[in-house]
């Protein structure tokens, strides 16, 4: 193995025990929570030395990113998940690639993104991005709470759309453990309109524990596996 392989799986393993711990403490079955890397701004070598050691799922933030390191890495049989901000111009270009796509936080979004599974030929597995910023916050991207609901039918109603779930960031400056408990009570509201949408993405390289004590289904993970990102201009 190079230098590099020896790194990533040094930090996967890490990473994996993190899991399997957090489950422990949960009591829950490590089986039932998905690892998914966050390959942003690392090339498309690391995609391929993480294909190698066992990973299956990586997730991209940008769209030009993405598309061109899917197109690069076909030949490896990924599951991609679009994980950051979407522009409507961009949804259908989206799905085109994409397997799962994490971050509709609303409306706009569905009809393009429903014509690019269409054209593609195959429904495209989606995530509704909730917001978790309390009352007066400088809200990061995901749907207020209060239209989560309204925005979950939408999704539903799409032909060639498959609504998995729920995804969330925790906000800057709040105790995760509570936003993620948050998250799950949302959640909870989701599977009486959709008993389908089990997934809950939440969790990143910092709070992957408090997710999986909230029930997330799938932590997305970066810089604990890949390490310091890149600079980039």
């Amino acid at each position: 193995m190079t230098a590099r392989a020896d790194e990533l799986a040094a930090n996967l393993a890490t990473v994996r025990d993190r899991m399997a711990r957090a489950c422990g403490e949960a009591s829950r079955d490590p089986g039932e929570v998905d690892l998914i890397v966050v390959t942003k701004f690392f090339p498309a070598s690391d995609v391929r030395v993480l294909a190698d050691l066992g990973v299956t799922d990586v997730g991209e933030n940008r769209h030009q990113e993405a598309e061109a390191k899917a197109a690069e890495c076909a030949d490896l049989g990924l599951r991609w998940h679009f994980i950051g901000g979407l522009q409507s111009n961009k949804a259908a270009a989206v799905a085109r690639y994409a397997d799962v796509v994490e971050s509709v936080d609303r409306v706009k979004l569905v009809a393009g993104l429903d014509r690019g599974a269409a054209e593609r030929g195959r429904d495209v597995e989606v995530l509704v991005q909730v917001s978790l910023d309390g009352p007066g916050a400088e809200h990061r991207a995901g749907v207020d709470p209060a239209a989560l609901l309204d925005l979950v039918e939408v999704v539903v109603g799409a032909d060639h759309l498959v609504l998995r779930g729920l995804m969330a960031v925790a906000p800057v400056g709040v105790d995760p453990a509570d936003a993620f408990a948050r998250l799950a009570a949302m959640r909870a509201d989701v599977l009486t309109r959709a008993p389908e949408a089990t997934w809950l993405s939440a969790g990143m390289s910092g709070d992957l524990e408090q997710a999986v004590q909230a029930g997330a289904t799938h932590v997305r993970v970066g810089s604990a596996v890949l390490g310091s990102r890149p600079q980039v201009k």
